[in-house]
């Protein structure tokens, strides 16, 4: 007869063959996902606080340039009024023939004065003749024909003037047309 195998359950059997092979599966993935999931939020947790930090860089440094503009401009709106007086006293020389010698010496010593003043608070002006225009700095009253370049200033009818690199005033001129060919 033959011999018949045995299907009992045996000692060796058993060990070799987990009893719940559908058990492990599904708790490691289940472990797995939430670890990755925690990842996740750990690394958008991580970026927002990067994003947050930069951004309160970035205020802090605009608030610092917002202040130090602040201190170089804040005798912008002076600054302008007294640009008016400086045109008044170097009209006032040009007109030094009509005046008594004492009131001309006056005159220049205010004007010297004053102008010591715009060095020190680096008021500058702008007395472009032969510049390129720049209507950044310039304000063109006429275009003329001429031997100069094209878009050249040849004729400051009014100086400008800058306070640092801010144009106060700018320097009224007359440019050089292009050549008509």
């Amino acid at each position: 007869m033959p011999e018949q195998q045995d299907t009992a359950a045996t000692p060796e059997t058993e060990a070799a063959a987990p009893t719940t092979p559908s058990a492990a599966p599904d708790v490691m993935p289940s472990l797995e996902e939430s670890l990755r999931k925690v990842e996740l939020q750990a690394a958008e947790h991580y970026d927002a606080w990067l994003r947050a930090k930069a951004d309160a860089d970035n205020i802090r440094k605009r608030a610092q340039d917002d202040i130090a503009k602040a201190h170089k401009f804040a005798i912008e709106s002076f600054a302008g009024e007294l640009i008016a007086v400086r045109d008044s006293l170097e009209a006032a020389l040009s007109a030094a023939s009509e005046m008594p010698e004492a009131v001309k010496t006056g005159v220049e010593l205010t004007l010297r004065q004053l102008t010591a003043v715009f060095e020190r608070f680096a008021v500058r002006e702008v007395n472009p003749v032969g510049e390129k225009f720049d209507p950044h700095r310039h304000q063109a009253m006429t275009t003329v024909p001429s031997d100069a370049p094209p878009n050249t200033v040849v004729q400051v009818f009014q100086k400008g003037y800058l306070l640092h690199d801010r144009v106060l005033r700018p320097a009224l001129v007359s440019v050089a047309k292009a050549g008509e060919s």
